[in-house]
């Protein structure tokens, strides 16, 4: 046998030597959960070790994060129930727990890369991501809404805006919007291929967002499809996205690896709260290896073609020294 692949694999040295892909702190997106109040943490019972925090604490949470070389934040709200209505008007009220949230960041830590989250559920009381009227999701007047939302971030100074809402042309509405407003240096990380999955349980548990009628179908992908995001990802790319992205993680490797093959623009992916919350049900159990079941997953995102990896385990990885 001339050629022994097991040559390139018998030493540390040399495995470290040949490997094709590595996960950095450079990669990682640490998503965070922020809530009103004042000396806030509390823990998500879905999934541990991720908290919500009151903006004071979120601050410290931020610190803490970039003195581990971890500096890319993607923010959530939890807002009470009292202030929302069909149209998210308190998605982009001046002053809103988000503004705040995102000054806060920005004005105590200039350096870390804010990412920020467009869609209407987390402030709609109906939980859907667009406009419900007679029941159906409408598109077009959905955008006027996602569109004021992502102004009111760069206003805020949001360094990406992340349309999660999966409304047609939202990507070209909000790039047109954001550069007659002075804003052309905010760039767009599109939720590309944002599927209809059943791994979002948890998250809709940290925000009480869960749509409170029908399904999220209508608007976000059919798990049984591959091309479609193509199709997806042609549109976003054309409409001035800067990263498309593929959620949930996991599921969609070869997903990610089609955005990856066919487009010049970088790749981000979401591994979800679902994804998550098995892998810690399963350490917590002494079913499999956390530290190694973490390094594998986040490698699997590298190795698919992601430059961009949105994670829960970003800040324990880099606390734990697991990369």
């Amino acid at each position: 046998m001339l050629i022994r692949p097991r040559r390139n694999r018998k030493s540390a040295v040399i495995r470290d030597m040949v490997q094709e892909n590595q996960v950095s702190a450079a990669n990682l997106i640490f998503p965070l959960f922020i809530v009103e109040g004042q000396n806030q943490k509390t823990e998500i019972s879905s999934m541990p070790g991720i908290y919500r925090y009151s903006i004071d604490n979120l601050l410290r949470e931020v610190e803490c994060c970039l003195e581990l070389g971890l500096r890319s934040f993607d923010l959530f709200p939890n807002i009470d129930e009292s202030l929302k209505d069909p149209y998210a008007s308190e998605s982009h009220r001046e002053g809103n727990l988000y503004v705040r949230a995102i000054q806060s960041v920005k004005s105590h830590f200039p350096e870390a890369c804010v990412v920020t989250d467009v869609a209407m559920d987390p402030y709609s009381s109906d939980g859907h991501d667009g406009l419900v009227v007679n029941g159906n999701i409408v598109n077009d007047a959905s955008l006027e809404i996602l569109g004021k939302m992502a102004l009111a971030h760069a206003h805020a100074g949001a360094d990406i805006i992340a349309p999660s809402d999966m409304m047609d042309g939202r990507v070209g509405y909000i790039r047109q919007l954001l550069d007659e407003n002075g804003f052309t240096n905010v760039s767009i990380m599109s939720y590309t291929a944002k599927y209809a999955s059943a791994f979002y349980g948890p998250f809709r548990d940290a925000l009480n967002s869960a749509p409170k009628h029908g399904d999220k179908k209508t608007y976000q992908m059919n798990p049984a499809n591959q091309r479609e995001a193509l199709i997806e990802a042609t549109l976003d790319t054309q409409e001035g996205a800067d990263f498309l992205m593929v959620k949930p993680g996991l599921p969609y490797l070869d997903v990610v690896k089609l955005l990856k093959d066919n487009f010049d623009l970088p790749i981000a992916v979401y591994n979800i709260s679902g994804e998550y919350a098995m892998l810690k049900a399963a350490a917590r159990n002494g079913w499999i290896d956390e530290q190694g079941a973490v390094k594998e997953v986040l490698t699997s995102f590298k190795r698919a073609g992601a430059s961009a990896i949105l994670t829960y385990h970003a800040k324990e990885v880099l606390q734990n020294k697991w990369l």
